[in-house]
């Protein structure tokens, strides 16, 4: 079942959202980021303050009381921003992003906006594909990658973030 988070499952998506980017547990699913970038991907300070903006809606997929999947949904000018799309790493290739990719264009379709947006870094070309496959397209605009304590690189290459967006459909134009 997909529900709005609140602040009671911020341990949960915090588990969830690091097990699924980041560490040898990532490893078991397709979309790891273990083999660039070291560290968190987040904590929950950072999604405590999440929730609690109200321009932000984090959807959770949730199974037997378990959250086995997350996605940020932001109010950003006339788009909503779509990060940390997250399912659990060993239920990866079971459709459950797709279905929470569904239910942001359903969010958005409710909040009036027309356009999905969203980064992910260059050098992930399989899951670019994937978005690519659920109707994403890159326009070949690009963002800076941040630097810092959070994000370590683990790659000789610098990163940059590649901007998504929505193709035009029923719901979404351009």
């Amino acid at each position: 079942m997909i529900t709005k988070a609140t602040a009671a499952d911020v341990s949960g998506l915090n588990k969830l959202i690091n097990s699924g980017y980041r560490g040898e547990y990532s490893k078991k699913g397709w979309t790891t980021e273990a083999n660039i970038l070291v560290g968190s991907r987040t904590n929950e300070a950072e999604l405590e303050e999440i929730i609690r903006d109200s321009k932000n809606t984090m959807l959770k997929f949730t199974e037997n009381d378990r959250i086995i999947g997350c996605v940020l949904l932001v109010e950003k000018e006339k788009q909503l921003y779509l990060g940390m799309l997250t399912v659990s790493p060993e239920l990866q290739n079971s459709g459950l992003g797709k279905k929470l990719l569904q239910e942001a264009e359903i969010h958005a379709q409710a909040l009036g906006l027309r356009k999905i947006v969203m980064t992910v870094i260059s050098i992930r070309e399989e899951l670019i594909a994937w978005y690519k496959r659920h109707g994403y397209i890159d326009n070949g605009e690009k963002e800076p990658f941040p630097v810092g304590d959070v994000h370590i690189s683990i790659v000789e290459q610098p990163l940059e973030f590649i901007v998504l967006r929505k193709k035009n459909s029923i719901i979404f134009t351009y």
